[in-house]
């Protein structure tokens, strides 16, 4: 099968198309046919560094995929052949199939192209496991999202508004800011422009999440309410920050962050399962929806994590696989 592979640790040069070995399945896994694909900065990293990529064997890139199911496992009790899903995995999603734990697959909203569908796992299970579980996010709370065009970002600001929150986001443009607002956002702020302290410690955050890390962790401390949750998903500005512990051991304030591509299937499957059956039911209203920027064919993997790297997109990334 035709597939992306990481042939050295570098550049987007590095991504390479290549003939690899079909998997087969085994026990509760399924072989889906991938039809598209989601390009992520996980995906990068793992092609320019060690933090999330493996040192040995191929390495394929790629979290989400969506699909048709080709071949089931001889355990597999939910899903039978031809069955159409979508799923987070931890790589190897830059390919035409991917074997699968049935459990991490979800069914594809009614109506939805194989892209929109792809658009979704790596998003929705993040804003889930970093917001809602982590940070206990509730109804009526005031959420902030640094990069609230990013593909995560775009996700959260629809999940909090639908979950009953006021979702305020930092972007890096006039037009991103718009975007945002028109979305559903409270209030977005140019970081470029203007002072996102100076807005919203009157307004005061309850939940952050926070891809940026760097000079930004004490701006959050500042702005964060008694009790509120700081949680990182990455650190964009930068690994090492300071903190004043005084600011946290007064506020009561929960500093916390998390990578879920190395969680275990069962962990994974848990969430699946609790966002089948509470935020599935929002994206097949069209409360929720993704956002597309573009769309790339596999073979021009590198292209689409070139514009990932930009930063100038305003929603996902995807691969379409042809067969």
């Amino acid at each position: 099968m035709e597939a992306i592979v990481i042939t050295a640790k570098g550049g987007p040069e590095v991504l390479k198309l290549q003939n690899v070995e079909q998997p087969v399945p085994q026990g509760n896994e399924v072989l889906v046919k991938v039809m598209a694909a989601g390009v992520n900065r996980s995906d990068v990293i793992s092609r320019n560094s060690e933090l999330y990529g493996q040192t040995t064997g191929i390495e394929i890139p790629g979290l989400e995929i969506a699909g048709e199911i080709d071949v089931v496992g001889p355990d597999v009790k939910r899903w039978k052949k031809g069955d159409q899903v979508c799923a987070l995995i931890a790589g190897g999603g830059y390919a035409a199939y991917k074997v699968i734990d049935e459990r991490l697959c979800l069914p594809v909203p009614e109506g939805f192209s194989y892209e929109q569908a792809a658009a979704l796992p790596e998003t929705v299970f993040t804003v889930w496991n970093n917001v809602f579980k982590m940070s206990a996010f509730r109804s009526g709370e005031n959420f902030l999202v640094h990069g609230g065009t990013s593909g995560i970002g775009v996700m959260a600001i629809q999940m909090i508004t639908a979950m009953g929150g006021k979702a305020y986001v930092t972007a890096g443009s006039a037009e991103k800011c718009k975007f945002c607002i028109e979305l559903g956002a409270t209030m977005a702020i140019n970081y470029k422009t203007a002072n996102f302290v100076e807005l919203l410690k009157p307004i005061g955050i309850d939940v952050i999440l926070d891809m940026t890390g760097g000079e930004n962790t004490l701006k959050n401390l500042e702005i964060l309410y008694p009790d509120g949750r700081l949680n990182f998903i990455n650190a964009m500005n930068g690994a090492v920050s300071e903190i004043n512990i005084i600011e946290v051991m007064r506020k009561r304030l929960q500093i916390s962050g998390s990578m879920l591509k190395p969680r275990s299937n069962d962990y994974k499957a848990e969430l699946s399962a609790e966002i089948e059956k509470i935020i599935w039911p929002l994206i097949s209203s069209g409360k929720i929806k993704p956002v597309i920027y573009k769309v790339f064919p596999l073979g021009e993997a590198a292209e689409a994590q070139q514009l990932m790297e930009t930063s100038t997109h305003i929603g996902k990334i995807i691969l379409k696989i042809e067969h």
